[in-house]
């Protein structure tokens, strides 16, 4: 089979898994709080992942343990609590267009925390980026007369924060676990979360939940599936991806993502406007940017 077309049709399934997410987020809302649907999804992907990590945890020098679980943590555990907060105030298309800062996130903790060589490029890209968030924040205030809301302030931050944790999940990864192989690193360091999540859920009254309750079943069926599939099988393939095709054309996920997300907001009838397309531009040209590789990386 053609290698391009495999890698492409890789592309587009996880453009539509990781847009989806944010829509299966805000379904879950209705049997499951906040705290439910993540450790849910975060379940069900360690349980996904767990006979694989059987096998591949022999190949985690010990050591290095910690550090795998540590980029479990930051990489999908913390992050998806965050997530799911913030859908229950925002919109989901507007949470995947604040998921697309995600790579500049990985650029600033890399420059301030990890010592990763500024250019000026990546810092123009880091500042575009920002200025589009700063936008997305300011211009309906402006131009629609809106008043400022703290609350809506507040979950966006927790994008933010979200973001970052990615940010330093990357460079944690990128700096410290470079020579083990990122499919063991994944099933590993998610199996591993099946632990932590348990206990959120025992302590949440997740099984005096009302099973035989449509509303209950339908939100567990959308946890379990963002589990499964957006964060095991998507981490399975996105490592795929960056084997078959390299890891600057696995990057560019990151420009289909909230397409997708707004797609489904179009779907579900949330109102998209032309500010957050502008500044959605914005966000994408500074990923670009701090993205990009200069001709004298291109030409080695």
């Amino acid at each position: 089979m053609n290698t391009k077309f495999v890698s492409w049709t890789i592309f587009v399934v996880l453009c539509f898994i990781w847009g989806s997410s944010f829509k299966l987020m805000h379904d879950s809302q209705q049997g499951l709080n906040a705290v439910q649907i993540a450790a849910v999804r975060i379940f069900s992907a360690g349980a996904a992942f767990l006979i694989p990590a059987l096998f591949h945890f022999r190949h985690i020098p010990r050591k290095k343990l910690g550090l795998v679980i540590l980029s479990a943590v930051f990489g999908n555990l913390l992050p998806a609590f965050l997530f799911a907060e913030a859908v229950t105030k925002l919109d989901p298309s507007l949470v995947g267009i604040l998921n697309s800062l995600t790579p500049i996130c990985v650029g600033v903790v890399g420059i301030l925390f990890f010592k990763d060589k500024i250019k000026t490029q990546k810092i123009t890209g880091v500042l575009t980026g920002f200025a589009g968030l700063v936008l997305l924040t300011i211009l309906p205030l402006i131009l629609e007369h809106k008043s400022l809301s703290m609350d809506n302030l507040g979950f966006t931050l927790l994008i933010l924060l979200a973001t970052t944790l990615y940010g330093i999940n990357v460079n944690l990864v990128g700096h410290y676990l470079k020579g083990i192989n990122p499919i063991h690193v994944a099933t590993v360091s998610l199996s591993f979360m099946i632990i932590p999540t348990s206990i959120v859920l025992y302590l949440q009254g997740f099984l005096q939940l009302d099973f035989s309750n449509v509303g209950v079943q339908q939100s567990l069926l959308a946890s379990a599936g963002l589990g499964v599939a957006g964060s095991a099988i998507a981490t399975a393939l996105f490592y795929i991806l960056v084997i078959r095709a390299g890891g600057l054309f696995a990057s560019l996920v990151t420009y289909g993502i909230p397409f997708i997300a707004l797609f489904w907001g179009f779907v579900d009838g949330e109102r998209i406007t032309w500010i957050e397309i502008f500044c959605l531009g914005i966000i994408l040209l500074g990923v670009y940017l701090a993205n990009r590789p200069d001709k004298k990386e291109s030409n080695t």
